[in-house]
């Protein structure tokens, strides 16, 4: 509970959203939305990838790390250690050739712990990655990621409360408001505290009103709604708590560049949440914003196709606006709080 009290508790008001008139919402033909888009950044670091080059993706993770743009960052080593799961070829040059390389040892690390977390056996496979992480922690004193990543760690096997407040209280020394950092907290805490989505709102609330205005870290009330909507136990969550948790979350996306992947995420989970809430025109909003940008999270917990659930959600969100009234079928996720996946899975 000690995490509750790491944060100032500075108030901040909300701005309008700027909603857009349902009737002038133009949305992206279903041919023309692409699942998991990388940016322009991040895309030919891929393609290059692909052909055994490791120059792009190295350049492009020190690029992050001496510009200190570590939500960049770490969206990009999510990206490039799932891809080198598949295609390895180029990342085992790279730490053969480089093996104390910080941004090779941090790409390493994060696929090391998906394949552990995949396993049947994860708890013991992901003792065995903490020296990756150790090394990867130690290739750049102010770099949170690997911190980040040490809070996922904790979390799949684990760890107990004051072992991982060492962790907290070393990420938010390099980052106070990563994103990443709070998002792997809260897992952690909806994990441990099982039920008590109270006190997970109670963190990330204080978290977003500590937070700047632009940083991601203020969609973290969105990340405990998410959580309750998808849990079947704990006590209830007072409505009022989940829309101002969604509220401070729209008002963000307002301020987040449009015709751009990467606030797609942020987005795509909004629009769930605004769904589940029958918010129908907010959500229809959203859906503008993020444009042809979907993301397998957050529909991949309701089906093996999230880019099928995706377009089924967005055109049942449509149809309900349309008529004003709630959509039928396969277009709203699930209204019952149980779900395919615990909020704590990786």
């Amino acid at each position: 509970m000690a995490l509750l009290h790491g944060f100032t508790r500075t108030s901040r008001g909300r701005g309008g959203t700027g909603v857009v008139p349902a009737a002038t919402v133009v949305l992206p033909a279903d041919d023309d939305v692409l699942l998991d888009a990388p940016d322009d950044a991040l895309g030919p670091a891929l393609v290059a990838a692909a052909g055994g080059d490791h120059a792009s993706a190295a350049g492009l993770l020190a690029a992050t790390r001496h510009r200190g743009a570590w939500e960049h960052r770490d969206r990009y080593v999510r990206r490039l250690a799932a891809f080198a799961r598949s295609r390895p070829e180029w990342l085992d040059t790279w730490r053969a050739l480089a093996p104390r390389d910080p941004d090779g040892l941090l790409v390493e690390a994060q696929r090391a712990v998906d394949r552990a977390w995949d396993s049947p056996a994860r708890t013991e496979l992901l003792r065995e990655v903490s020296p990756l992480i150790t090394a990867a922690a130690k290739g750049d004193a102010h770099d949170p990621v690997p911190w980040r990543l040490a809070l996922d760690h904790a979390r799949g096997a684990r760890a107990g409360h004051r072992y991982f407040q060492e962790l907290w209280e070393a990420a938010v020394r390099r980052a106070p408001h990563h994103y990443g950092c709070h998002v792997a907290a809260l897992r952690y805490l909806s994990s441990s505290w099982h039920g008590a989505h109270r006190e997970c709102f109670d963190f990330a609330d204080l978290a977003a009103q500590d937070a700047p205005d632009d940083s991601l870290t203020q969609a973290l009330p969105l990340w405990a709604a998410f959580g309750y909507l998808t849990d079947g136990c704990g006590p209830e969550v007072p409505r009022a708590r989940l829309e101002a948790a969604a509220d401070r979350a729209a008002a963000l996306s307002a301020r987040l560049p449009t015709g751009h992947s990467w606030p797609a995420e942020p987005r795509n989970l909004l629009t769930y949440v605004l769904v589940r809430l029958e918010r129908w025109p907010d959500a229809l909003e959203q859906l503008r914003l993020t444009g042809p940008y979907a993301t397998s999270f957050p529909w991949d917990r309701d089906a093996d196709d999230p880019l099928g659930r995706f377009l089924e959600v967005r055109q049942g969100v449509r149809a309900a606006v349309a008529s004003g009234s709630s959509p039928t079928g396969s277009g709203h996720p699930r209204s019952e709080r149980g779900g395919r996946a615990r909020f704590g899975d990786h």
